[in-house]
């Protein structure tokens, strides 16, 4: 009898492995070990390569900026440019406003549709019952499925329209757009995304009947917020645990670290420890800043102005889905189209920070540049990286709750706290410090 299908009484060490983390975006891979019937660790190994963009980028124009770190996700790679433009901006002392400016939440808002949606339909509602992926799942709920699939081409048509295409966009740069769409090309996004604030509740309400685990934490949530908007681009650093900075104010506050057992980053606030960005964060810190009807139906749904269940983050997901396609739908209504298609940002030397909400939160970027505009350093922390440790946090409080499960049980309730993050672990491993140890000689940075 292998330790596996040993009784679990019989068994005084329990080790479970996922050795591929599946429904998540990147390579990962999760370790739990259980001696005499308590938890003794805890690991997520996020075990794909770092891809070093922050070295990438030095040496390079700044107006580079937008179109390198928008290949570092393909899932949201508008993220990566709205925070880039935004430091780059600020670095060179020059403001996007008026028609531009909507138009930046425009796009954000088409990448928040499809990827909150792929997440709702292909990643995370499989797991809550219990099925093996979204296409096993569409043979019980072929018409779910189905709307979830056109929803997420609607986000995937709002950027092509403003970025050039559905993936890696290539129509953003710093000031603002190489080319702005006339209204008309607006126009033709409307009558799909009136039927989409349908069925984004829809889908709300039906997220709403899952079955969740009752597992609620006493998170510190982290998150933009604009004194009038449901934030995106813009705004403070605030938090649940009173933190009200100003962005380029980060890097005193929060610090990454490396841990042995993954190639991603661990940030935590200084002093204070592990954080939780992401869309529950927004929802609990931004709840007032909602449209009517999305509050309306996050209520309907069950939910308060907060909520601390990280299982019901796919119900917030689906709450800010319907934002989206609000807020699309107005910023059409109103749009004029401006005379240039961006600001002008010529070469000049300075320190620019920005920050953006990411479908999985907040991304910070910080450049520096040279009196040509070259990029001499620069540092991006996703929100990833910013989450891991509260997963592992997460696992620690949940495992202890299902030791009376089989081994293949509890690797899938684990698996599924995890894709309650929906987390990108390409974009996490975007740096990482190499020391060597040769036996006595100094370290190598």
């Amino acid at each position: 009898m292998t330790d596996a299908n040993m009784p679990r009484t019989a068994r005084t060490t329990r080790t479970i492995r996922c050795d591929y983390l599946a429904r998540v975006e990147g390579e990962g891979a999760l370790y739990v070990r259980i001696r005499d019937g308590c938890l003794q660790d805890v690991k997520l190994k996020i075990f794909e390569p770092p891809r070093f963009f922050e070295a990438l980028l030095r040496g390079r124009r700044h107006l580079e900026a937008p179109d390198i770190t928008a290949r570092i996700c393909g899932i949201c790679p508008v993220a990566y440019q709205m925070s880039a433009c935004h430091a780059i901006e600020n670095a060179l002392g020059i403001t996007v406003g008026g028609p531009l400016r909507e138009l930046r939440r425009l796009l954000y808002c088409g990448e928040w549709i499809e990827s909150h949606v792929l997440h709702v339909f292909m990643l995370h509602a499989p797991d809550f019952l219990g099925y093996e992926s979204a296409i096993h799942m569409a043979r019980d709920h072929g018409d779910l499925v189905q709307m979830g699939l056109r929803l997420k081409k609607i986000g995937n048509d709002i950027g092509a329209l403003l970025g050039g295409r559905e993936i890696h966009p290539i129509n953003v740069r710093v000031g603002g757009f190489y080319r702005v769409p006339e209204r008309r090309e607006l126009q033709r996004l409307v009558e799909d995304l009136t039927w989409a604030c349908d069925a984004a509740e829809k889908a709300a309400r039906w997220v709403a009947t899952l079955p969740f685990p009752d597992f609620e934490q006493d998170y510190e949530y982290v998150a933009l917020r604009h004194p009038a908007e449901y934030p995106f681009n813009e705004g403070r650093l605030v938090s649940s645990g009173a933190l009200d900075i100003a962005v380029s104010e980060y890097e005193q506050c929060f610090v990454e670290e490396h841990v042995a057992h993954s190639n991603a980053l661990h940030s935590a606030m200084r002093g204070r420890g592990a954080y939780f960005v992401g869309p529950l964060a927004r929802y609990s810190l931004n709840f007032a800043r909602l449209t009517a009807r999305a509050q309306h139906v996050a209520r309907a749904c069950g939910l308060g102005e907060t909520c601390w269940n990280p299982f019901q983050s796919i119900i917030v997901r689906c709450i800010e889905t319907l934002y989206a396609c609000e807020e699309a739908l107005r910023i059409i209504a109103s749009y004029e189209r401006p005379e240039r298609p961006f600001v002008d940002a010529p070469a000049f030397p300075g320190r620019g920070f920005g920050c953006t909400e990411a479908p999985r939160g907040i991304l910070y970027h910080r450049y520096q540049l040279a009196d040509d505009g070259t990029i001499t350093d620069a540092r991006i922390v996703p929100p990833t990286a910013q989450n891991q440790k509260t997963i592992e946090n997460d696992l620690r409080g949940l495992v202890p709750r299902y030791l009376d499960l089989s081994d293949s049980e509890l690797q899938w309730r684990c698996e599924q706290a995890i894709r309650n993050y929906d987390p990108c672990i390409s974009c996490a491993t975007h740096f990482l410090r190499l020391d060597v140890d040769r036996g006595g000689a100094a370290a190598v940075p």
